[in-house]
C-alpha cells in the first residue's frame, strides 16, 4: 500500500467513525452502554491529548528552531488560536440556540434538528482540519510528524465520533424521523471532516511557511474539544472511572504508538 492510499484511508477514517456511530440507530433501542460509551469518550480523549502534545505540538516547535529563544511563539499563538475559534463557534451555535428556544421551539422540532446536527458539524469540521495538517506535516519531509502519530490522532478522532454519530441519528430516530433519515443526517454530519482535511492539506501546501502555526492550531482546536466536550460527558453521572481508565489507556496507546513507530 502507497503511501497517498494510507494518507487517503487516514483522511476518511474519521468520518467512517460517524458513519459507524450513526449506523447503531438500525440496532440500538436506547444509546450505547453507560461503560462502554464512557470508555470511548475516556479512550479518545487520552489519544487526542497525547497526540496534540506528541503529534501536533512538539513538532510545531521542532519547526520553529530558527527563531531561536523564541520557537515557543508560533506553538502558544496557534494554540490560543485554535481554542478561540472553537469557543466562537461554540458560542455561536448556542446563540442560535438560544433564539430557537425565545421562539417556543421546546419539543424537538425540525428547527432544533438542525442545530443539533450544526453543533455537532461545526465540530467536527476542526477536528478534520487537524487530521489533514497533521498529514501535511508528514508530508513536509521535514520529519517532524510521524505516519504513526498523524494515524493515531485520525484513530482517535474517529473513536470520539463514534457516540457522535450515535448522539445524532438515536434522537431524531427517536422523535419520528425514521430510522433510515436519521441514520443520513448522521451521516452528514461528518462528511466535512475529509473535506476540513483536504482543505488543511491544500493550505499548508500553498503556505509551508505557517505549517507550524497550523500544527499548533490544529492541537488547540482538539484540546478545546476535550476539555468542553469529550471530558465533561465522560464524567456525567455514574461509569466516570470507566472513563478516567479509558483517558489513561488511550494516553499510553498513543505515546507508544508515536514513540515506538515514529
Amino acid at each position: 500500500m502507497n503511501l497517498e492510499i494510507k494518507i487517503a484511508f487516514g483522511i476518511l477514517l474519521p468520518f467512517l467513525g460517524t458513519a459507524l456511530g450513526a449506523f447503531a440507530v438500525f440496532f440500538l433501542k436506547k444509546d450505547l452502554g453507560g461503560h462502554i460509551q464512557k470508555g470511548l469518550l475516556g479512550f479518545a480523549s487520552g489519544v487526542m491529548i497525547a497526540a496534540s502534545v506528541w503529534s501536533l505540538i512538539i513538532p510545531a516547535v521542532e519547526l520553529s528552531e530558527g527563531y531561536g529563544n523564541f520557537a515557543f511563539f508560533p506553538a502558544a499563538a496557534g494554540f490560543l488560536a485554535g481554542i478561540a475559534f472553537l469557543l466562537i463557534l461554540d458560542l455561536l451555535v448556542s446563540r442560535l440556540h438560544i433564539e430557537k428556544r425565545k421562539k417556543g421551539e421546546q419539543k424537538f422540532s425540525p428547527g432544533r434538528s438542525f442545530m443539533l446536527v450544526l453543533a455537532v458539524t461545526l465540530h467536527n469540521f476542526p477536528e478534520g482540519m487537524a487530521v489533514g495538517v497533521a498529514f501535511a506535516g508528514l508530508l513536509s519531509g521535514k520529519g517532524a510528524v510521524t505516519f504513526a502519530g498523524a494515524m493515531a490522532l485520525s484513530l482517535g478522532i474517529a473513536i470520539q465520533n463514534i457516540p457522535e454519530g450515535a448522539i445524532i441519528s438515536m434522537p431524531l430516530s427517536a422523535d419520528g424521523y425514521g430510522k433510515k433519515k436519521s441514520f443520513l443526517y448522521g451521516v452528514l454530519s461528518g462528511v466535512v471532516e475529509p473535506v476540513g482535511a483536504l482543505l488543511a492539506l491544500l493550505l499548508t501546501s500553498l503556505f509551508s511557511t505557517v505549517l507550524p502555526f497550523l500544527l499548533s492550531f490544529a492541537a488547540g482546536a482538539m484540546i478545546y474539544v476535550v476539555a468542553d466536550d469529550l471530558i465533561p460527558q465522560s464524567q456525567l453521572e455514574k461509569h466516570s472511572y470507566t472513563a478516567t481508565v479509558g483517558v489513561a489507556l488511550g494516553f499510553t496507546a498513543m505515546m507508544v504508538l508515536d514513540v515506538a513507530l515514529g
